[in-house]
């Protein structure tokens, strides 16, 4: 069986988050046909308790150094700041049949080595760093955005295959001169499905908040809230999610409650009626829909949430304050109208991986 080692940015035993949960799902798929190991950057003092995966310590961010590299190799700092030696050495060590790196960053170190040109790299983008620092890093994000475009066109040009999670990003690619592209359209497995039908008026909205956009939308909610929950008798929306570095907990209005990092997320959501990404800046796969789908948990999402996905499950956006806050307000009211949709969303998740469709499509990327 042919062997892929996936490089990875954050420790997959360790640590929370879409993009890693995104990558544990795709190691398991890519076990269907390959025999699948990893390095990733970890900030755990200690190996890992997983064999099949090998830790290299993270380095601390300096910002004077970083910049210097950046400027000294015509990079951006984003892609300057993964280009590790201990990562080069480890690489250096290994002799698969294939590399996997998740995030264009994550090539960086893969080009300084020997396996340059002689061993097969894929791609996985996961999400464009440029959509965000031009969105949400001031001037000096807008600054730095074309610089971080023009390292992941270059990155995505060295690999033999590349995966997106975002349809217009195999468009963006493909106009870039990068031949193999394909659209991971995955979705999670099933998981046991929320009892809508019983639910009080409940919301939930989902998002580690380290991450800008997800702290953009909270506050977006923070201030939709009152309109949503207005002559509703019980209305509740809970906030799970780990809070932005930095922020303090702020008052929140009546019925909203910010419960930070959720021991158990399962619990929470089954509780709930919908969940609510009311997200303006997007890019890759929207974990939070993946994760209510396959609960069976209805969505009120903007096009930005909802990305390349909204045709895959049949959900309309909701862009705008109105519109939102409308969509919301059926649910909280509308019990029977949340669990037609929650099992409309359910079956057609589950039929997608009866049919393995989520196999396929990471069988076709790493195809030889």
């Amino acid at each position: 069986m042919r062997v892929a080692t996936f490089l990875l940015a954050k420790d997959p035993t360790i640590d929370h988050g879409g993009d890693i949960a995104l990558a544990r799902l795709v190691m398991d798929l890519a076990r269907a046909s390959l025999s699948v190991d990893s390095i990733c950057l970890s900030r755990a003092g200690e190996p890992s308790p997983d064999s099949t995966v090998t830790r290299v310590p993270k380095p601390p961010v300096s910002l004077p150094k970083l910049m210097l590299r950046s400027l000294r190799h015509r990079r951006s700092v984003v892609h300057s700041r993964f280009d590790v030696a201990a990562l080069r050495a480890e690489i250096d060590r290994r002799q698969p049949d294939l590399f996997v790196a998740e995030h264009n960053y994550m090539v960086e170190s893969f080009l300084r080595t020997r396996h340059r040109g002689v061993t097969p790299l894929a791609l996985n983008t996961v999400n464009s760093e440029s959509i965000v620092w031009r969105a949400n890093r001031g001037l000096g994000g807008r600054i730095e955005a074309p610089r971080i475009v023009a390292d992941e066109l270059r990155t995505a040009r060295s690999a033999r295959s590349v995966g997106t999670y975002d349809r217009e990003e195999v468009d963006f690619y493909r106009r870039g001169g990068v031949g193999r592209v394909h659209w991971l359209d995955i979705t999670l497995p099933p998981a046991r499905k929320a009892p809508i039908a019983a639910s009080d008026p409940r919301l939930v909205f989902l998002g580690d908040r380290t991450w800008p956009p997800n702290h953009e939308a909270f506050e977006q909610l923070v201030q939709w809230w009152p309109d949503i929950a207005r002559g509703i008798p019980g209305a509740e929306l809970v906030v799970v999610g780990k809070r932005a570095p930095g922020s303090t907990p702020k008052a929140l209005p009546d019925g909203m409650t910010d419960l930070g990092f959720a021991d158990d997320l399962e619990v929470v959501l089954n509780s709930c009626r919908a969940l609510l990404a009311p997200v303006l800046t997007g890019g890759g796969v929207r974990v939070k829909l993946l994760e209510a789908a396959s609960r069976g948990l209805p969505v009120v999402g903007t096009t930005a949430a909802l990305g390349s996905h909204a045709p895959v499950f049949g959900i309309g956006t909701n862009d705008g304050r109105e519109a939102f806050v409308e969509q919301c307000r059926r649910f909280l009211v509308d019990r029977a109208a949340a669990a037609a949709e929650g099992d409309r969303l359910y079956d057609l998740n589950q039929d997608r991986w009866q049919r393995q469709m989520p196999h396929a499509r990471v069988g076709e990327w790493l195809a030889p």
